[in-house]
């Protein structure tokens, strides 16, 4: 009875969640909260370094000097392009047949007495007979094809002992009533980085790259609350 009362307080306050947002679009998250604001604000960024006195000094505030991302608060541009494909097809088969026959057609003319007390048609030349037959057929394929081209912004949060670097990154695009989210984090060396403060998804280590989004069209494609929960109880 008690779980029961818990279900339907969980079911009751997801349903008014999901209510408040009847007829209004997805909000933003507040962007100056989180690791990637604390890191920029607890460090200059390079812009706001004072500059050299000589724009052919190596500094990183003059023309020829080295702006790509090296220290927390840093900011870098994260180029993810996948274009994947994958295609797996199995096939197997098995089979496997069997027989067993045993009599005793004479014994000292015993088979012959016993066969008396028999029922029509058995016989003791023919006491026991088995047989056994098996087959299995399975295929299987997969064919995948996955193709992303994205860009984002994302910060240093850390810079290791190693010196290697940890990023986070997000974005948030908002179009009517539906809202795309993206957002990637992981490790990169900064002589990974390209001259353009670019690096490629390929090149962080432990990446995690998620690309989806939340608003009318994404409800309407996931299942109810009901119809998940009884696809995790229901044995069958």
């Amino acid at each position: 009875m008690r779980s029961r009362a818990l279900l339907l307080i969980l079911i009751a306050t997801t349903a008014c969640g999901r209510l408040e947002n009847v007829g209004r679009a997805p909000a933003f998250k507040a962007s100056d909260r989180g690791e990637e604001f604390t890191a920029m604000a607890g460090t200059a960024l390079p812009y706001a370094q004072p500059t050299q006195a000589s724009l052919w000094s190596k500094g990183r505030g003059s023309l020829l000097g080295d702006r790509r991302a090296v220290q927390r608060g840093d900011i870098l541009t994260v180029v993810i392009e996948i274009d994947d494909r994958a295609e797996i097809s199995n096939s197997s088969a098995r089979s496997r047949a069997g027989a067993e026959s045993l009599g005793v057609p004479s014994l000292l003319g015993l088979p012959q007495i016993v066969d008396r007390a028999l029922p029509d048609g058995a016989s003791m030349a023919d006491a026991a007979s088995a047989k056994s037959r098996s087959s299995y057929s399975g295929d299987g394929s997969v064919s995948r094809k996955e193709k992303m081209t994205l860009r984002v912004a994302a910060t240093v949060i850390e810079a290791t002992a190693n010196g290697v670097l940890r990023i986070d990154g997000s974005q948030e695009v908002r179009v009517n009533f539906e809202l795309r989210e993206l957002l990637v984090s992981g490790f990169v060396r900064p002589e990974d980085i390209s001259r353009q403060n670019e690096i490629t998804y390929d090149k962080i280590a432990g990446a995690r790259i998620s690309y989806g989004g939340r608003g009318q069209i994404t409800d309407v494609q996931q299942p109810r609350i009901g119809q998940q929960i009884t696809d995790i109880i229901l044995p069958f």
